[in-house]
């Protein structure tokens, strides 16, 4: 239970200041003390007056009937509150575009440089910045954009800090509701905003900038190296196809020697052809190029709390596909080993349901800075046994929507699905030629590395902000002591949480 400071106590002038509101979140959580200090700070200004655009540059849009389609030409991507935390957008779901460009919503365009948050559900609160690559994508009412004006400030500085330590905690103070909490444009549109020299906040927005401009590369660079795996196959079919458009399965026949399913899904015939087409041309079954490596799913374990200084991070299935990783944090010594990956270990959602827009059937690398996360049972290892055949490559194709399709194709169970271990291992995977299995993997590896750099350099944006903040804060101190917990705020660059439990 968190318990107001004694120090501090919650007092009357702050319910009036925050609309008399009587649920105790906006006090409990630290955010009231950092507003207080933002405003103490010289130059801060409004949100509202820094934004220009679209109803003032603070804004979402209204609610309204989705129509998705599969076609690309018919239609635009589209990101929900949990679609715009992905690293890899190749598969957003697409809006229809004649919706989405009508008067109604033709506003709600992603432009780069807008920073989204999410407004409504479990990811409240969550802020991103809108890369290159996202140019011509649409936003769902869940999002609210903030438009920075460039003559007023640098759009990089703004998103630093409503992403910071400062700017997140006063953000979803504001919300209000019980099991599915809401933002609005409004709530924000006060929040203060500290200004420092024109200098350092370029600096900031640099840092930012050049962290969305690697994004977009590792974008382009996965899905190159995807396109080079299918056209050096010989198989430059199965870069578009189709699934959609093919006739439905409305009944078939099943030719195999020994029975090892009654389930018609895994003898579907779409998926039949696309594992024909693939045999074809050289190949190998994933089950050869994992004998002497890995190739299944985690053990159960209980987990097992642990202070971050002590412990691992524990990704999940939902989180393992966003841009930052998120997760408890466990006592490694407490889980089995294999909660470890080793190196260009290529890791497939190994549970859900069958829906287009679930990780179930998709695939993520684990290398560079993600090796020293750990990874929940809800993962297909897949470590290649076979020196020939790298893990990079392996990704390459399991990322592909062929992969996706056959994976599904394989799925066994109730309401959670899992799949089908001899399927599994009878999976074709094309076979390039040496030197283009080498360009390939290459590829992949550079894109990761770009990855890791982009975090890198918004780690470094944000620690460039808390040193600024912390400077005023000192600054402050010399002019008048502060309260103790906006104190420590200051301090510590922290405004999230400072209770005794």
């Amino acid at each position: 239970m968190k318990l107001a400071d004694i120090r501090d106590p919650v007092r009357s002038a702050w319910l009036a200041d925050q609309g008399l509101r009587l649920n105790a979140s906006p006090y409990l959580s630290g955010a009231y003390e950092t507003k207080k200090l933002l405003e103490r700070l010289p130059g801060t200004q409004q949100l509202h007056e820094l934004t220009a655009g679209h109803d003032g540059g603070i804004y979402n849009g209204p609610q309204f009937r989705r129509s998705y389609v599969s076609d690309p030409e018919q239609g635009v991507p589209f990101l929900g509150s949990v679609d715009m935390l992905e690293a890899d957008l190749t598969n957003t779901p697409l809006l229809l575009s004649k919706d989405a460009k009508s008067s109604k919503l033709a506003y709600l365009e992603v432009e780069p440089g807008m920073t989204l948050i999410s407004c409504a559900g479990q990811v409240l609160g969550r802020v991103f910045y809108a890369r290159p690559d996202m140019r011509g994508f649409w936003s769902s009412q869940d999002l609210i954009k903030v438009v920075a004006d460039g003559n007023q400030v640098s759009p990089g500085y703004l998103y630093a800090f409503l992403k910071s330590r400062f700017g997140i905690p006063v953000i979803t103070a504001r919300s209000y509701g019980s099991s599915i909490p809401h933002l609005e444009p409004v709530h924000i549109a006060d929040l203060p905003v500290p200004r420092f020299d024109r200098g350092t906040e370029e600096e900031i927005h640099d840092y930012v900038q050049a962290a969305a401009d690697l994004r977009a590369q590792f974008q382009a660079g996965v899905t190159a190296a995807t396109r080079d795996l299918f056209e050096s196959a010989g198989l430059p079919d199965l870069l578009d196809i189709q699934w959609h458009d093919q006739p439905r399965e409305t009944g078939f026949a099943v030719q195999r020697p020994e029975v090892i399913s009654l389930r018609a899904l895994n003898f579907s015939p779409r998926a039949n052809r696309l594992a024909e087409r693939l045999r074809e041309m050289p190949h190998r079954s994933l089950g050869d190029i994992c004998r002497g490596g890995k190739l299944q799913t985690g053990a159960r374990f209980r987990r097992i709390d642990a202070d971050p200084a002590y412990g691992v991070r524990l990704i999940g299935q939902r989180q393992a596909f966003w841009i930052k990783p998120e997760g408890r944090w466990i006592n490694p010594n407490e889980a089995p080993a294999d909660i470890l990956q080793q190196d260009e270990t290529v890791l497939i959602a190994a549970h859900g349901t069958l829906g287009e827009n679930e990780v179930f059937g998709r695939s993520i690398l684990v290398t560079g800075t993600w090796n020293k996360h750990a990874y929940s049972q809800d993962f297909v290892r897949v470590f290649s046994g076979s020196p020939e055949i790298s893990g990079a490559y392996l990704f390459a194709f399991l990322r592909s929507d062929v992969a996706f399709r056959l994976l599904r194709s394989m799925s066994v169970g109730g309401k959670q699905q899992e799949y089908h271990t001899v399927l599994l291992r009878e999976m074709p995977v094309p076979e390039c030629k040496p030197a283009d299995r080498e360009r390939i993997a290459e590829t992949v590896r550079q894109a990761y590395r770009w990855r890791d750099e982009a975090d890198d350099l918004e780690d470094r944006a944000q620690e460039l902000l808390d040193a600024a903040m912390r400077a005023a804060g000192a600054a402050l101190r010399q002019d008048g002591p502060l309260t103790p917990k906006a104190e420590e705020a200051g301090e510590s660059g922290d405004g999230s949480d400072h209770r005794r439990r």
